[in-house]
């Protein structure tokens, strides 16, 4: 860069090019500042997310699908890899569930930035007077537990159900039951799986999905321990929405933990979430 500009004191280089190299420059600079902050040993891990609709029925459901699909592109823009490990449809419109794995480095590290309420405020679709509407829809997001990490679980305290699968699939779903519903029992966590047409598939997604939420239990229990955290600590409940969507009456996105804005909606929900993942990151830095 120094180079560069002496070059351009000398009329050998133009403005443009400068501009471009800086700012080549400066995301090196923050994806190394990220990558540095991110030194907790499931910083590292895959995630493993589900985003679930709040009340609200289809235009819940809706805002759920919305914020898969603005996940999905982040995953493409970052280069990461996913896989659907549980989809349910809504019926009409959008999702009633859905649990998906994010392969990559530092997945988890950087998709935690992303738990908890998401509120959206829009002229409804489905409102027949074209009304505004307030939706919610939670997302959580564990860390998938890799062969490193070991969680012992007892068959003993596992109920294990299985039942028909729910949506598309034909003939089949409404014939087997494929589908696994696991529940912890000295937990009360519950996890579920469909996606697969095997119920043998379906059970290991399962059991992957209670590992994983699991394991969180374990690294909260942790947190609590050391009084440094607790200010990152953060009830994922329908009062504690983490960041607000207005696409009526004017267009903007914040965050309500570290007040980072975007007035540009659009780009969001193509994936653009950096700027708001790393103003979160670096907020618990700071508290620490």
């Amino acid at each position: 860069m120094k180079v560069l500009f002496e070059f351009a004191e000398i009329g050998e280089v133009e403005i443009d090019e400068i501009k471009n190299e800086l700012k080549a420059y400066k995301d090196i600079i923050d994806d190394m500042e990220i990558k540095l902050i991110l030194g907790r040993p499931e910083d590292e891990q895959n995630a493993i997310v589900s985003i679930h609709p709040g009340a609200g029925g289809t235009e819940s459901q809706d805002w759920a699908q919305m914020l898969f699909r603005m996940y999905k592109r982040w995953i493409e823009k970052e280069d990461l890899k996913f896989e659907i490990i549980d989809f349910q449809p809504g019926e009409e419109a959008g999702v009633k569930d859905v649990t998906f794995e994010v392969n990559g480095d530092y997945a988890f590290g950087l998709l935690k930035a992303e738990a908890g309420v998401h509120r959206m405020v829009r002229l409804s679709p489905f409102d027949t007077n074209n009304r505004r509407h307030t939706s919610f829809a939670s997302v959580f997001v564990y860390p998938a537990v890799d062969d490193n990490i070991n969680i012992e679980i007892n068959l003993s305290d596992l109920r294990i159900d299985t039942y028909r699968a729910s949506g598309a699939g034909g003939q089949h779903v409404n014939k087997t039951d494929s589908a696994v519903r696991i529940t912890h029992i000295p937990s009360g966590i519950v996890s579920q799986c469909q996606n697969e047409r095997s119920q043998h598939k379906n059970k290991n997604q399962a059991m992957k999905i209670l590992k994983a939420r699991l394991y969180q239990v374990e690294l909260e229990k942790e947190k609590e321990k050391n009084k440094k955290f607790e200010d990152e600590k953060m009830e994922i409940g329908w009062g504690s929405q983490i960041r607000s969507y207005v696409f009526h009456p004017y267009q903007m996105v914040k965050d309500h933990r570290t007040k980072e804005e975007n007035g540009n909606t659009q780009a969001v929900m193509d994936g653009n979430l950096n700027s708001f993942i790393r103003s979160y990151l670096l907020s618990t830095i700071r508290k620490i």
